[in-house]
């Protein structure tokens, strides 16, 4: 297996990963199982990330055009 440090590991290549097999080595399927279980996580927390992102760039816009239209309310709620 290569790994190229300093990139982000993505689901694809734990999906592809292969291991050099031993004597007395680890159970390839059992490897493979484990390596594919850890995969679908990172895809779903993958998917998780970028609807976060998403709905929290939609409510700071939200908020912006908010801030937008209430900006003159304090100040003439303090000058009189």
């Amino acid at each position: 297996m290569i790994y190229m440090t300093g990139e982000r590991v993505q689901a694809y290549q734990v999906r592809s990963a292969f291991f050099d097999t031993r004597w007395r080595g680890l159970d390839p399927a059992q490897v493979h199982d484990y390596l594919c279980r850890v995969a679908d996580e990172m895809d779903r927390l993958h998917r998780e990330l970028t609807t976060a992102r998403t709905e929290s760039e939609r409510v700071r816009q939200a908020l912006r055009q908010w801030q937008s239209r209430h900006n003159g309310c304090r100040r003439r709620g303090h000058d009189g």
